[in-house]
């Protein structure tokens, strides 16, 4: 079994003026190097997570909440230490754009830690080349796309050495061949960078790519598991405020017409081959 890069227990979370938490007793792991996806409707408490999680916001005083980031426990005298180890990429490149070029914005990171400049020349060229835009690193951010600003945010992220990147909604705002680039883009940057990945949002054929899937509504945990063992249950996506992947609900109307689908074909093409071979046989 991995290590555990996260450890969650007891989470609980209340804004202020509002009755209900929004996040409940939640608990859950994320294995070093995994990719996990939290999957939930808009308002199910997913933002909430990833913001508790890099210590933006802190759990309720009352509760039992333990989180440890990399054997970190969070609070609010490691705070500091753990956002070393955490990156997050918000769902708004305009919001998290700060710098008046693509190398002033990468470099934001490595200045406020007082990395000396010649190093942090670099880190800031190393990073950028490995995100694709180092043709665009003189660039202002008005002559950019969204996706090469959200390219950009992985780069600055990538500048301060995390161990942990958290995606909270970061493609909703792209169109889906942008939104293919991005998540391509990290799975190369999680495989050369050894990183562990924590994707927060509700689009259900992107957590269908993931290791691990949480799902979330109204601030409970209803499951964790592998996209199998997740999709498999379709009243519990339905119950979440989801719907399932069109390739699962093809698989699961199989298997109830009596076709006996091997758990382990997980996509599309998997599928179409396994029939292809089983209309061979008849």
């Amino acid at each position: 079994m991995k290590d555990n890069i996260v450890t969650v227990q007891h989470l609980s979370f209340t804004y202020k003026d509002t009755k209900h938490p929004a996040v409940n007793d939640v608990s859950f792991n994320i294995p070093k190097g995994s990719w996990t996806t939290l999957v939930g409707h808009n308002g199910s408490g997913k933002s909430t997570i990833a913001r508790l999680l890099d210590g933006i916001l802190l759990p309720d005083e009352n509760s039992e909440t333990l989180i440890q980031i990399d054997g970190i426990t969070l609070n609010e005298k490691t705070m500091w230490d753990i956002r070393d180890k955490v990156g997050i990429v918000f769902q708004n490149p305009d919001n998290q754009f700060v710098g008046a070029t693509v190398e002033d914005d990468v470099a934001f990171g490595l200045e406020n830690r007082q990395v000396p400049r010649l190093k942090m020349q670099t880190i800031v060229h190393d990073v950028i080349n490995q995100v694709g835009m180092l043709k665009f690193q003189k660039s202002e951010p008005q002559y950019l796309s969204g996706g090469q600003k959200q390219r950009v945010a992985i780069a600055g992220i990538l500048a301060i050495g995390p161990k942990l990147i958290i995606l909270d909604e970061s493609t909703s705002m792209l169109d889906p061949a942008g939104k293919d680039k991005i998540l391509a883009l990290i799975k190369k940057v999680q495989k050369e960078n050894g990183l562990t990945i924590f994707s927060i949002t509700h689009d259900i054929n992107e957590a269908s790519q993931a290791d691990q899937i949480l799902v979330l509504n109204q601030g409970n945990l209803l499951a964790s598991g592998s996209p199998i063992e997740i999709f498999k249950d379709e009243s519990l996506i339905k119950s979440a405020g989801l719907e399932l992947p069109l390739f699962y609900k093809v698989k699961n109307k199989l298997i109830k017409r009596g076709i006996a689908v091997p758990q382990e074909i997980d996509n599309e093409k998997k599928l179409v081959n396994y029939l292809c071979q089983l209309n061979l046989k008849m």
